[in-house]
């Protein structure tokens, strides 16, 4: 009957904050999905208003981290299938035809990792690990939870696992302000994991982000992506300093209230 409410078969998850730059692009990829839920925290640009253009399930909240954020958009997702992104990720169209395609098939599996093409300042890296950089993006809501990690947190997903061949697009460093604004803000939320963590040590300062540097740059073989891999090597070796700076900070400052 034409009045009967249609089946959502797939909803989109998405969560943000002040991406009205991205948000456009980032909902546009996933039009397609039977719903969109977007869960932003209280932004204060545009993105809620352009957002309107493609889901009115605009769920506005206070920030209490990405793993509340994702349970939230989880809760209030009415698809049998989930496919998640942020808000500067992108379905490319051939990933948007894979899941198509998988998802007219019978038999399948509860959960599917998605290959990220991960960009820096315009590049796609493919070193230093960056690439194919498998994520589990797409799963059945029934056998899904979230971790509860402050810092790259993601679904667990019970069962038998897949993986897809076509790409998700990520934007993850498109400017170098924004670059040392995340280093400030994961290391911040990364110390938080490190609650028995042993005193820090001067020689850390130095061993650690060196150590974390080469890593990327020799062994995970940055060098072949010239200048952007040295300096997505610097940037693990940034993000690698600063989160040893702040230990040691909160394990001997005292800070006044």
């Amino acid at each position: 009957m034409e009045d009967q409410i249609k089946e959502i078969k797939i909803s989109a998850l998405v969560i943000a904050k002040d991406e009205e730059k991205n948000i456009e692009d980032c909902l546009k990829s996933v039009s397609w999905c039977d719903e969109i839920i977007l869960v932003d925290s209280k932004s204060t640009d545009r993105t809620v208003d352009i957002a309107k253009k493609y889901t009115d399930k605009i769920i506005v909240h206070d920030w209490q981290g990405y793993a509340f954020a994702r349970e939230l958009s989880l809760q209030n997702a009415s698809g049998i299938w989930i496919i998640c992104l942020d808000a500067d990720e992108r379905v490319s169209p051939e990933l948007k035809n894979e899941v198509d395609q998988l998802l007219n098939q019978e038999n399948l599996k509860n959960g599917y990792f998605i290959p990220r093409r991960n960009y820096f300042l315009d590049k796609v890296i493919k070193t230093c690990f960056w690439y194919p950089d498998y994520q589990m993006r797409l799963f059945k809501k029934e056998s899904a939870s979230v971790s509860q990690r402050e810092v790259h947190e993601g679904f667990i997903v019970k069962g038998e696992h897949g993986r897809l061949k076509n790409d998700l697009i990520h934007f993850t460093h498109q400017d170098l302000y924004s670059t040392f604004e995340k280093i400030n803000k994961y290391s911040t939320l990364e110390i938080t994991e490190f609650i028995n963590a042993k005193p820090v040590r001067k020689r850390d300062l130095i061993i650690h982000p060196v150590a974390a540097f080469l890593n990327h740059f020799i062994s995970r073989k940055g060098y072949k992506d010239g200048m952007h891999g040295m300096m997505v090597s610097i940037v693990h070796a940034m993000t690698n300093m600063m989160r040893y700076m702040k230990l040691w900070e909160k394990q001997n400052v005292t800070k006044k209230e």
